[in-house]
């Protein structure tokens, strides 16, 4: 194999699609796109540069640093390092993606070797890693949760347990294929909301969330950082405000996907205690992303779950029909929430695995 030589630099985030720098952030998305679909046999998660540009635009609660290599000028690989704001943060956050004609060349290496310089000198003990592990013969390493496993011989597992990462956690990606049949979706529901009963109601919104229910919303989403499952990934808290979610959809609005909310209101308290949205392209042919969903622990076992995404899936058919399908992620221990995708009808189509590493 000859010896490669590429050069790391890292990339100034556009200001909007055509400003100075978009070339080189649409390409580095090309190669996270391209990387992402190999490893999952599916251009279903892909993203498009417009589409991802809004969260790198809004820097004032998460951090982010955009990294590419290159081959003569080509950008053949990326990676982004990723943190919080406060000096206290303990966590940093890394992704790396390199084209496969250009593995095993020292890129990955590279890059991960800036990132982990970037967390020691900002004093980012803990390092996580999210990566695809696609399925393969022979070995594999179990997850300690004792919910799913990678295959040991995999790349990326070989290359993260060589730099001390240990894996924490194996996360499910699940395909749903639209349309759901209208009348099993009406008829899970109707069960649902039997099953909740009359103190729960669901209300609807598309893009900008209506401003009485931003407080709620603000503390939904703070819980969604502490009771989603995350293993011995610990990961932290990280607080919103109304404040937070305003800027987030002022950024979003600037970009070409809708999003779907349904949330569930508990009339005695007069408070949401459940929400879940759904990312839609704007191209009819590409597929939908189910965002985050949680229901509060203390309003568990109500099936507000269930009632939440067909109440979801409904407002999609009507609001912006014919998408081929719905993609989700969910940690394999998340039993309760994988019943519920399973009975809708998700089915899974990759895995990978939440590693971490803790810096001396």
């Amino acid at each position: 194999m000859a010896i490669l030589r590429f050069d790391i630099d890292e990339l100034v985030i556009p200001a909007a699609p055509g400003a100075a720098g978009w070339p080189d952030f649409a390409a580095a998305n090309k190669v996270r796109t391209e990387v992402e679909s190999e490893a999952y046999g599916t251009s279903d998660l892909a993203l498009t540069a417009e589409e991802t540009l809004p969260g790198w635009l809004n820097q004032g609660w998460e951090r982010r640093r955009l990294f590419v290599a290159r081959d003569a000028g080509r950008i053949v690989g990326c990676g982004d390092y990723e943190t919080l704001p406060e000096d206290s943060a303990d966590h940093a956050w890394l992704a790396v993606q390199v084209l496969p004609a250009y593995r095993r060349r020292g890129i990955g290496s590279a890059l991960v070797d800036r990132f982990e310089a970037i967390a020691r000198a900002e004093c980012r003990r803990v390092q996580i890693v999210y990566t695809p592990s696609p399925d393969a013969p022979g070995e594999r390493l179990p997850s300690p949760t004792g919910f799913g496993s990678v295959p040991l011989g995999n790349p990326e597992v070989r290359f993260l347990r060589g730099r001390g990462y240990h894996l924490e956690q194996v996360v499910r990606a699940s395909r749903l294929a639209l349309p759901v049949d209208p009348v099993e979706r009406r008829r899970l529901r109707e069960a649902a909301a039997a099953h909740a009963g009359p103190d729960y109601s669901v209300l609807q919104w598309v893009d900008r969330t209506p401003p009485e229910w931003l407080p709620d919303l603000a503390l939904l989403y703070t819980r969604m950082s502490t009771d989603a499952p995350s293993a011995g990934l610990a990961e932290p808290e990280q607080l919103w405000t109304p404040e937070r979610i305003l800027q987030e959809e002022r950024k979003a609005a600037a970009g070409p996907r809708t999003s779907l909310t349904s949330a569930v209101l508990h009339g005695p308290s007069g408070h949401l205690v459940g929400f879940t949205e759904l990312e839609v392209p704007a191209d009819s042919r590409r597929a939908v992303s189910q965002d985050d969903t949680l229901v509060l622990r203390e309003h568990r076992g109500r099936r507000l779950g269930m009632l939440l995404k067909m109440a979801n899936l409904e407002l999609l058919a009507a609001e912006r029909p014919g998408h081929p399908s719905v993609t989700t992620f969910n940690a394999e221990e998340n039993r309760h929430m994988l019943t519920v995708n399973e009975a809708i009808g998700f089915a899974p189509m990759g895995y990978e695995g939440a590693w971490r590493r803790d810096a001396h």
